[in-house]
C-alpha cells in the first residue's frame, strides 16, 4: 500500500506537535516506518488519506465496541449539539447515564463522570488515599493506568523496595509511594503488604491486562487479592478503563464474579468522546466532594455530547447483551484461524484471549506478566505488524497492546485477516 499523504501530512505534524503525535504509541516508534493518518471510518473499517482501505482491530483503543459511527451514537451526540456543547451546570442526561451504568455494574451505588481513564484512576486513588488515611499504593508492573505522576513508577530492586521515576517530571517523593508487585504473582503482593503494614491505601490493578499486551489473570488471582484487602483494610481498585462495558455488561466484576471496592471507567462508557467515570458503595462515594474531604472537579465533566455518546452506547449494549457473546465468538474463531496458521509456519507464538481482547505474543512460553511478554520476539512483531498493514489490516503497533474487536467485524474480515498472517509467514 502507498502512504505518500500520511508521510507528508506526518512531516508537517512533526514541526507543530512533539513527534508529530498527541499520543506516543501513534508514532510508530516500536515497529518503525510512518503513522497512517485516518480521514474516516465506519463500521468495521477506517479510510486514510491515502485512500486504503484497513480492517480495524483496534477501535479507537476499545471504545467502538459496536463499529466506527455507529448511528445511534452520531445521532444522539447531533441532536444533543444543536443545543449547546457544554454549559458547565448540571443536566439531566448526567443522572440517566449514571443510572443506567449503576444497573449495568455490580457493587456500586454511586458514579463520577469525569473526562478520560487517566483522571478516573488518579481519582480514584485519591479517593482511597482520602478514604483509608493511609499513602501508599501497590500496583503491578506493565499495568497502566494513565499518566498521572502516582502511576509512572519502574520497578525497584526487588520486592519491598521502592520504585522509581520512569519519566522525568515524576519526583521521588510521589514514587516512593508507590510499590510494584507481578502480575499473577500473590506471594510479591504478600510481601509489600508485610513490609508496608497498615500503609497501603489500595491495590490498583487492570483485571484483565490490556498493556502489556492481553494478560489474564491466572489462578484465582483476583479473588486471592480480594481476600488479601479484606484482610488488611486495603480498598481493591479495578480500572476497567479497558474492559468495563467491553467483556461483559458488568465487566470484569461480573465475569470473574469478585467484587471491587472502586471501579474505573473509560473507553467505552463514552462512546468514543473523552470520557471517564469512577464508582463505589456509598460509604466510599460520600467522601467526595461537596459531600465529603476529598476533592475533585472538573469543567467538562459530565459535558452533553459525552453523556449523550455514552448513554446511546451504554443503552444498545443493556438491551442486547448477546452482543458480547457474538463478540466473544468471533475473536475465538480469530484466535483459532491464527493459531493454526502459525502452527502451521512453524512461528514460535503464544495467543491469549479473553471476551474480544486478544494478543499475538511472539514467545516462547506462557505470557503471564510483564516479564515473561517483555520476551517476545519484537522483529517477529515488526514483521507482523508491517505485513498486516501492507494487506489493509490494521493492528495495535505495539506488542504491549491488546487488539480490540468490534461487533461490525464479518466473518469475511476474520478470514481476510487469517489468510494475511498466513501469507506473512508462509514458507514457500
Amino acid at each position: 500500500m502507498i502512504y505518500k499523504r500520511s508521510s507528508a501530512l506526518f512531516a508537517n505534524a512533526e514541526k507543530v506537535i512533539p513527534g508529530g503525535v498527541n499520543s506516543p504509541v501513534r508514532a510508530f516508534g516500536s515497529v518503525g516506518g510512518t503513522p497512517v493518518f485516518v480521514k474516516e471510518a465506519k463500521g468495521a473499517y477506517l479510510y486514510d488519506e491515502d485512500g486504503n482501505t484497513l480492517i480495524d482491530y483496534i477501535a479507537s483503543w476499545g471504545p467502538m465496541i459496536l463499529g466506527h459511527a455507529f448511528a445511534p451514537v452520531v445521532d444522539a451526540v447531533i441532536e444533543k449539539a444543536k443545543k449547546g456543547t457544554s454549559f458547565g451546570m448540571p443536566t439531566e442526561i448526567e443522572t440517566k447515564i449514571a443510572e443506567l451504568a449503576i444497573s449495568m455494574v455490580p457493587n456500586i451505588d454511586k458514579i463520577r463522570f469525569v473526562n478520560s481513564g487517566t483522571e478516573a484512576c488518579m481519582s480514584a486513588v485519591r479517593l482511597a488515599r482520602g478514604y483509608t488515611g493511609k499513602d501508599k499504593i501497590i500496583k503491578f508492573a506493565g499495568c497502566y493506568h494513565g499518566h498521572s505522576d502516582s502511576f509512572l513508577i519502574q520497578a525497584g530492586s526487588g520486592a519491598v523496595t521502592f520504585g522509581s521515576p520512569n519519566s522525568p517530571g515524576v519526583t521521588q517523593g510521589t514514587a516512593k509511594d508507590t510499590l510494584l508487585a507481578k502480575y499473577n504473582d500473590i506471594e510479591s503482593v504478600k510481601t509489600l503488604i508485610e513490609a508496608n503494614k497498615g500503609e497501603i491505601a489500595c491495590i490498583i490493578i487492570e483485571p484483565v491486562a490490556g498493556n502489556m499486551g492481553c494478560i489474564l489473570p491466572l489462578d484465582n488471582f483476583l479473588q486471592k487479592l480480594r481476600v488479601l484487602c479484606d484482610e488488611h483494610n486495603i480498598l481493591l481498585v479495578f480500572d476497567e478503563v479497558m474492559t468495563g462495558f467491553r467483556l461483559a455488561k458488568g465487566g470484569v466484576q461480573e465475569l470473574y464474579n469478585v467484587k471491587a471496592d472502586i471501579v474505573c471507567f473509560g473507553k467505552v462508557i463514552g462512546g468514543g468522546l473523552p470520557v471517564g467515570a469512577f464508582a463505589a458503595k456509598n460509604e466510599i462515594m460520600n467522601y467526595l466532594a461537596p459531600l465529603g474531604p476529598v476533592y475533585q472537579a472538573g469543567t467538562l465533566s459530565g459535558n452533553p455530547l459525552a453523556m449523550a455518546a455514552g448513554l446511546a452506547m451504554l443503552t444498545a449494549l443493556n438491551e442486547d447483551e448477546s452482543i458480547f457473546e457474538e463478540l466473544a465468538n468471533k475473536t475465538e474463531y480469530l484466535h483459532k484461524g491464527l493459531s493454526q496458521v502459525l502452527i502451521k509456519n512453524n512461528v514460535t507464538h503464544t495467543i491469549n484471549r479473553v471476551g474480544s481482547m486478544i494478543s499475538v505474543h511472539f514467545a516462547e512460553d506462557a505470557v503471564v506478566d510483564f516479564e515473561s511478554s517483555a520476551k517476545g520476539n519484537n522483529d517477529t512483531f515488526k514483521k507482523f505488524f508491517h505485513g498486516m498493514l501492507n494487506q489493509g489490516i490494521y493492528i495495535a503497533p505495539s506488542a504491549f497492546e491488546s487488539w480490540f474487536l468490534n461487533n461490525a467485524l464479518s466473518y469475511s474480515d476474520l478470514d481476510k485477516t487469517i489468510a494475511a498472517c498466513n501469507t506473512i509467514f508462509e514458507v514457500k
